[in-house]
């Protein structure tokens, strides 16, 4: 069967949903990598007032995780942490988060979720915010971690001197992140 017979999903049947649940989890796990590099490059360009625009943030982020030793998927955290900020301004943590979560451990998923809100450190008291809204968290396992991947691969992240890798460097790593296959179903990927 290569394409199913109904017109409304009430009225599949369990060999159409079995069919149709392998053909999109094959192309999504084979599309993943690209559709995430093709994000992240869609960030070349304005700069925004930054000194760089935010595909190279990301790069000098991923360098810096990866020059630091850090394991596979903090450098690939790193390179992808910010890639929602072009479809989700607002909550681009969360975003980022959301999507690599079927592929990093809790700890990584963690601390990409909250990344935003600690690197508000450094900033937020000049927007008239708390810079220590961070300081909820205090208490979490991950605190830590998360206040360090800000210092270490974001806050100084705004180089225009840094010699970051080009993207092609991290195709490996990306790889290993984004094509370790899971037993997945559709609704884990909804």
């Amino acid at each position: 069967m290569d394409t199913v017979n109904f017109t409304k999903m009430e009225d599949m049947t369990f060999d159409e949903t079995q069919m149709l649940n392998k053909k999109y989890i094959d192309h999504a796990q084979s599309n993943l990598s690209t559709q995430l590099l093709n994000l992240l490059v869609s960030m070349k360009g304005p700069t925004l007032g930054y000194r760089i625009d935010r595909y190279r943030h990301s790069l000098q982020s991923a360098t810096r995780a990866l020059n630091n030793g850090e394991e596979t998927e903090m450098v690939v955290a790193a390179l992808f942490h910010d890639v929602a900020d072009p479809i989700a301004p607002e909550n681009h943590s969360a975003a980022a988060a959301e999507i690599i979560k079927p592929y990093v451990s809790e700890r990584i998923f963690w601390i990409i979720r909250h990344h935003g809100l600690f690197q508000g450190y450094y900033y937020f008291h000049h927007l008239g915010e708390d810079r220590n809204a961070r300081e909820k968290f205090r208490d979490h396992q991950w605190f830590d971690d998360c206040e360090y991947f800000c210092h270490e691969y974001d806050q100084n992240c705004f180089d225009p001197k840094y010699d970051e890798l080009p993207l092609e460097e991290f195709g490996p790593l990306i790889d290993e992140i984004f094509t370790h296959k899971k037993n997945t179903s559709i609704s884990e990927l909804a």
